[in-house]
């Protein structure tokens, strides 16, 4: 798609490509067992912002990559992503009720249809990156698995999770909040961008070190956000539970930095990743554009 379209009609072009590939590949409602299909789809369709794969579809763009293949490694990741907050919503977790402006999947449905939904979609993301031909290279496809597996486990955004559900009550510093947010946020968004870029063509360890220093940037800008939005947004424009995080007693940047010193560090994010774009020029013309819609967003 040429980049002389607007990002909005872009990103929702694109986003609706994710929701036609998505609505493909999960199990129709109609397939047995019917209830725990039912649930997946309602989980993991018709809802969200989409931001990891549009971030894999726009690094496709650096690296020249077909977009049907893009598409699959966002699916792949945003399957991900919506297996972990089926998990998150859990009683046993953040104990949610609402999640994109609707019932949360334990709630619609029941805790144990939840538990299996987000087992399911885990499964679901590793079938299409090892099912579909997304690299040219099948050392770089086994690659793109080996990414994807460390961004998901303990050593990203599980391990974060289980950082964050330990940090209740505890007075972090910046550099551990930091910490936590690299694994539990971070890491996913860093395994869209790069996943994206790998159905491409190859780029050299520098250019590839550049990119993940902009999804690293990125993925915390996403979450210092996320914590002013919580603390600033109402719940009917979140489409989930507002200042839930300060009533949790959890560490925060707001509750570590303040207001005026989180927006500031938001804007610093987003200086220091676009500041790695440079290298790709006009190529990293979407991914510049979603660095900005994460950090200027007010939903």
């Amino acid at each position: 798609m040429a980049t002389t379209t607007d990002f909005k009609t872009w990103a929702a072009a694109q986003q609706q490509r994710i929701e036609t590939q998505l609505q493909a590949v999960l199990p129709g409602a109609d397939v047995a067992p019917q209830r725990l299909h039912e649930a997946m789809r309602y989980a993991a369709l018709g809802g969200g912002k989409r931001v990891r794969p549009l971030l894999a579809l726009a690094a496709g763009e650096v690296t020249g990559a077909d977009e049907s293949r893009a598409a699959i490694a966002g699916a792949a990741v945003e399957l991900i992503h919506a297996y972990s907050l089926v998990h998150d919503d859990l009683p046993c977790m953040d104990d949610d009720v609402l999640r994109r402006g609707k019932p949360t999947c334990h709630v619609e449905f029941d805790e144990a249809t939840a538990l299996l939904v987000g087992d399911a979609l885990q499964s679901l993301a590793f079938q299409l990156i090892s099912e579909f031909r997304l690299a040219n290279d099948a050392a770089v496809q086994l690659e793109m698995v080996k990414l994807l597996a460390l961004a998901t486990g303990s050593r990203g955004m599980a391990g974060g999770q289980a950082i964050d559900l330990a940090a209740v009550g505890v007075d972090l510093s910046l550099p551990e909040l930091e910490f936590m947010h690299i694994h539990k946020t971070g890491a996913l968004i860093r395994a869209a961008t790069l996943l994206g870029a790998h159905c491409g063509n190859a780029l050299d360890a520098p250019a590839l070190a550049k990119l993940d220093h902009f999804a690293k940037c990125v993925g915390l800008a996403f979450q210092v956000v996320d914590d002013l939005l919580d603390t600033e947004a109402t719940t009917a424009t979140l489409g989930k539970t507002a200042g839930k995080d300060a009533k949790d007693n959890k560490p925060t940047y707001v509750s570590v930095l303040g207001v005026a010193e989180s927006r500031k560090l938001a804007a610093q994010l987003r200086e220091d990743a676009l500041a790695a774009l440079e290298v790709f020029g006009g190529r990293a013309h979407r991914l510049r554009e979603l660095a900005d819609f994460i950090v200027l967003r007010k939903f």
